[in-house]
């Protein structure tokens, strides 16, 4: 049987790596919200070309993100080290931005590197407090979407509430699934 405190550690990282998700997924949906319930009221970003309080990166995110046809962050290697209430992070990203090019041409931008993530957890609720971005490398490429939005049988993902994914966790909640 594991001891308290090791089980303690181990879903405090789950909290904090669930965290680096949810904010993942309000980007791309472009979620106000969600992006607001991630971070402590006080905390900061650094992304280099932003840097300020995490309120100030909302009102700087969305709307540089809205001018973007769509986004995908993708998180991998999820590193967290939790000591008591805090506790540090570093999630490596591949965010993938679909968007016009200056003469209109269809582009994907894509940025590479690591979220470096200062965790808090105050009131027992987990949050991120201060969040730092190494970029590791990018590249810009002509899009070929041979099927991109074409009518048919595919379902495809789109910003806000109206995406698929808000549904299906609201169906989730009414069968009690999670709960």
């Amino acid at each position: 049987m594991m001891e308290e405190s090791a089980l303690d550690t181990l879903f405090a990282k789950q909290a904090c790596t669930e965290l680096v998700y949810r904010l993942a997924r309000a980007l791309d949906r472009c979620d106000e919200g969600l992006l607001r319930s991630v971070f402590h009221p006080d905390a900061t970003d650094d992304h280099g070309i932003f840097k300020g309080s995490a309120d100030a990166f909302v009102a700087w995110v969305l709307p540089a993100l809205q001018g973007m046809e769509r986004t995908q962050h993708l998180i991998g290697n999820v590193l967290i080290e939790v000591s008591g209430n805090t506790a540090s992070g570093e999630a490596y990203f591949i965010a993938n931005h679909d968007m016009r090019d200056a003469d209109g041409h269809e582009v994907r931008y894509i940025a590479a590197g690591r979220y470096l993530d200062s965790f808090e957890r105050r009131d027992g609720a987990w949050r991120i407090a201060h969040r730092g971005c190494v970029y590791d490398w990018s590249a810009t490429l002509p899009r070929s979407d041979g099927w991109d939005r074409l009518s048919g049988p595919r379902q495809y993902g789109e910003r806000g509430h109206g995406d698929p994914s808000y549904a299906a966790a609201a169906y989730a909640n009414l069968r009690g699934v999670g709960a």
